[in-house]
């Protein structure tokens, strides 16, 4: 019975991937302070539109907004998919795949996880799970050194480097490594400084990671492991949270939670908040549920799994949590639903020109679930006295083709020593740097 269902579920996301109307509305509209939230749908398997990924052609590159150009910084890597620029301006490139987790037998998990394969990165057979560096000794903009920095790792994704301590966030913990100003290898054990939840089934295994301004905290993004607590709540024991970890001491509490998959966290420059881009439940809908950025505020609860956006209550979750729904912070932008945002940056620098200073860079992996696919872009929020000010603006796109196949998917974004827009692709397996078209326009 069990074989004739997910036979059954495959053919029907099959007939939906070969171009079934699932009402998608313009996405432009849940941009912003005040997005439009439809109605709920329900679907025994939802509609699914995966971008096949073809890789970029040879001198093919990004399309960027006027006034910019894109440049390859690295080629040839193998699933980038964050980066941190260390004080001398080497760039750290982590490279990594997801870990094996248990194995999910129902049906739909079954089809779901075959229809998402298809949007993996061809030809990714090398090493991965490791962190390469990048150096530019002459400042031209392309790196003449290249080496493997960190290697041997669990699946990691975030870093952060406090003094002569480097903190690399695996899968299932942080681990400290020593590093002095200039090293091109750490060959050095690390040491654990606190535990993570980890597998066994380990749904979202992107672990953030952001040292606090005066360096005694760490921060963590833990996400959910489930879409809508289908793996039961002893499950989500201690995830969809920001944990706030103390660096002497290794000891955690939980700093935020109801955040379904916290990435990117940054502290924004002028108001010394934390921020961090989320992403939201799926199967409600192609236009529920936005995905988001949000300052992040101590103590606050955001609404997963019990409610989306404030207090728009679920109904899939039982039981249900009146007195958390009453709680439920509304987010502070929304940025369309489905677009996957993994990466955020705060822009600082000269490189670019003026109309890219002061705001947010925000890396959209890009969606599955709704037939006119969203994000595969890299976009920027103004901000204005510590806030978003504007509508969001495409700065970097031509991720998908003209058949809407995948020459990459951008995830972590980050800016170098120069003010430059870095942009990890981990489906091109490419580091794009993102430049004033003319330098003499950050001269204004």
């Amino acid at each position: 019975m069990t074989s004739l269902l997910t036979r059954a579920l495959l053919c029907s996301s099959i007939l939906c991937l070969a171009g079934c109307n699932d009402g998608s509305g313009d996405p432009k509209a849940q941009i912003g302070a005040n997005p439009k939230l439809p109605d709920i749908q329900q679907y025994l398997l939802p509609p699914m539109h995966i971008a096949r990924i073809v890789g970029w052609k040879k001198d093919e590159t990004p399309t960027v907004a006027p006034g910019l150009q894109a440049k390859v910084f690295a080629a040839g890597l193998q699933h980038p998919r964050s980066l941190y620029v260390l004080p001398n301006g080497d760039v750290l490139v982590v490279e990594s795949k997801a870990p094996k987790a248990a194995a999910i037998k129902r049906p739909k998990e079954i089809v779901m996880g075959f229809i998402e394969s298809w949007a993996t990165s061809g030809g990714d057979t090398g090493e991965s799970n490791r962190i390469t560096l990048l150096r530019d000794t002459n400042g031209d903009g392309v790196p003449d050194m290249q080496g493997v920095f960190l290697d041997h790792l669990n699946s990691p994704f975030g870093v952060a480097l406090v003094g002569n301590d480097l903190y690399v966030a695996n899968t299932d913990a942080i681990v400290k490594y020593p590093y002095t100003e200039g090293d091109t290898k750490i060959t050095a054990p690390g040491t654990v400084l606190t535990p993570l939840p980890g597998g066994p089934i380990d749904h979202h295994w992107t672990k953030s990671l952001v040292a606090s301004p005066d360096g005694s905290k760490l921060y963590a993004g833990v996400g959910s492991n489930s879409n809508i607590t289908e793996n039961g709540m002893e499950a989500e024991h201690n995830r969809a949270d920001i944990l706030e970890v103390d660096r002497a001491s290794g000891r955690w509490r939980i700093f935020a939670g109801g955040l379904r998959n916290p990435n990117g966290l940054s502290f924004e420059p002028q108001s010394g908040a934390l921020w961090t881009v989320v992403n939201e439940r799926d199967e409600l809908g192609p236009d529920l549920v936005p995905d988001y950025m949000t300052s992040v505020k101590d103590g606050a609860f955001y609404g997963w799994p019990y409610s989306y956006y404030g207090q728009h209550v679920d109904p899939r979750v039982k039981p249900q949590r009146p007195d958390l729904v009453a709680k439920a912070i509304v987010p502070d932008y929304a940025l369309s639903s489905h677009v996957a945002p993994l990466g955020l940056a705060f822009s600082a620098g000269t490189s670019l020109p003026q109309a890219y200073r002061g705001g947010a860079f925000v890396g959209e992996h890009g969606s599955w679930n709704r037939q006119v696919l969203n994000g595969y872009k890299v976009v920027y929020v103004p901000f204005a006295d510590g806030k978003p000010s504007g509508p969001a603006q495409d700065v970097v796109t031509g991720f998908l083709d003209n058949d809407n196949h995948a020459r990459g998917r951008p995830v972590g974004v980050a800016i170098d020593k120069t003010g430059a827009l870095l942009v990890a692709d981990d489906s091109g397996n490419t580091v794009w740097r993102v430049t004033a078209a003319h330098p003499q326009v950050t001269q204004r």
